[in-house]
């Protein structure tokens, strides 16, 4: 368990955001997404389009019959949740050093 899961809890947005995160540098198609995350697919749908419509996720592309999508870097408050992210884990680093 990552340390943004164990301080804001294992609910599927958590998870899915916290994946979305750590791979920030890639896109993925909904059932990877899904599968990485810990998160069933039908769960993943239910909250999926509110990610979308506030751009927190964007679609990159498309690939058969499936959209990949990656976290969108450019907004403001998904840059906040990236710097938190980092901020909890250099958190921790300096405690387990101390």
């Amino acid at each position: 368990e990552t340390v943004f899961v164990e301080v804001f809890g294992s609910n599927p947005i958590i998870k899915v955001l916290d994946f979305m995160i750590t791979f920030q540098l890639f896109d993925y198609p909904l059932t990877e997404i899904a599968k990485n995350s810990g998160v069933s697919y039908s769960t993943l749908q239910t909250f999926w389009g509110k990610l979308e419509k506030n751009k927190i996720v964007i679609k990159t592309r498309r690939v058969g019959k499936s959209d990949l999508y990656k976290l969108n870097t450019k907004n403001p408050a998904v840059q906040q949740l990236v710097k938190l992210d980092w901020n909890l884990i250099k958190g921790l680093e300096q405690e387990v050093s101390n």
